[in-house]
């Protein structure tokens, strides 16, 4: 069981308290913001917590034992504070986040609710949801590896080996026409066959969004020029004229592997794994002979 500190016992106890809750984030990128429900800015730790974002609380669930907990916040899109650029390009994927109780009146009166991780962010008409896992979460995390059909290494990493600066994997290209947010025509990919960078990785090398890397959904030919959608729209409006690196995908199939890529000795799968088709063989009697023959 927690203990509480005397001064913030002392407080509850006498009936009339001043607690409000603050947030303080820690990015990945170093970034450091505090955050309160309180109606002014706190400080401690060094940190001011800011009290403008409009950040507000769900409620929060805790249980003993194993299983997850888990919140929500919610707040205000605010440049100076959080940015819907700054979530879609994933600033604060996985962000710690702690959260204390503290007495606005003198915050040294305070104590360290839980500490939690940022999880799955949506944005919607100037305003943000983000939720909060505990801890817990992390045993869902896959550690090691899996006995799987399909190869797990990433493709072009230290494991696949596959040099992915090679002109048949890598190529530049420029934005010829906006169809949607997540399609446009595309030139430079005239040598490459249609689904050459499916699933592969698109950089934007100019533009607003310069420097992002989004996953290709598909790419088709579109005589004489290429159309390319991805997975998910960009923080920024692509324009026309912005310019792009793009990169082969790779289904992660071992026939992919060796007719795409020579790379069949790299392999990170197990191809020749028994599948469903061996589960449900049955034997039989071929008519003709006593032994008994396993029919597909």
């Amino acid at each position: 069981m927690r203990e509480l500190p005397s001064a913030l016992k002392n407080h509850l106890a006498s009936g009339a308290t001043t607690l409000c809750q603050c947030w303080k984030i820690e990015r990945s990128d170093g970034v450091v913001q505090g955050f309160t429900d309180h109606d002014q800015r706190l400080t401690f730790d060094n940190i001011e917590f800011q009290a403008s974002s409009g950040l507000t609380p769900s409620e929060t669930v805790s249980s003993l034992g194993l299983s997850i907990d888990s919140s929500e916040v919610d707040g205000a899109l605010q440049s100076d504070v959080i940015s819907e650029e700054a979530l879609h390009r994933g600033a604060y994927d996985g962000a710690k986040v702690s959260v204390y109780l503290a007495n606005w009146q003198d915050v040294s009166v305070r104590i360290l609710l839980r500490s939690t991780e940022i999880g799955e962010v949506t944005c919607e008409d100037g305003a943000f949801r983000a939720e909060l896992r505990g801890i817990m979460q992390r045993l869902n995390h896959v550690s090691g590896r899996l006995f799987e059909n399909t190869c797990d290494a990433d493709l072009g990493d230290e494991r696949c080996r596959v040099d992915l600066d090679q002109q048949q994997f890598k190529t530049n290209g420029v934005v010829i026409d906006l169809l949607d947010p997540q399609t446009f025509t595309v030139s430079g990919l005239a040598d490459y066959s249609a689904g050459w960078f499916d699933r592969g990785l698109l950089r934007w090398t100019s533009g607003e969004n310069f420097n992002q890397q989004v996953e290709v959904d598909l790419q088709v030919k579109a005589d004489p020029l290429d159309k390319i959608r991805i997975w998910l729209p960009m923080s920024s409006s692509i324009a026309v004229g912005d310019t792009f690196s793009i990169v082969a995908g790779c289904d992660k199939q071992f026939v992919t592997c060796r007719e795409k890529f020579a790379n069949s000795v790299n392999n990170r799968g197990f191809p020749h794994i028994p599948g469903n088709d061996a589960v449900f063989r049955s034997a039989r009697s071929d008519g003709n002979n006593r032994g008994q023959a396993l029919v597909d």
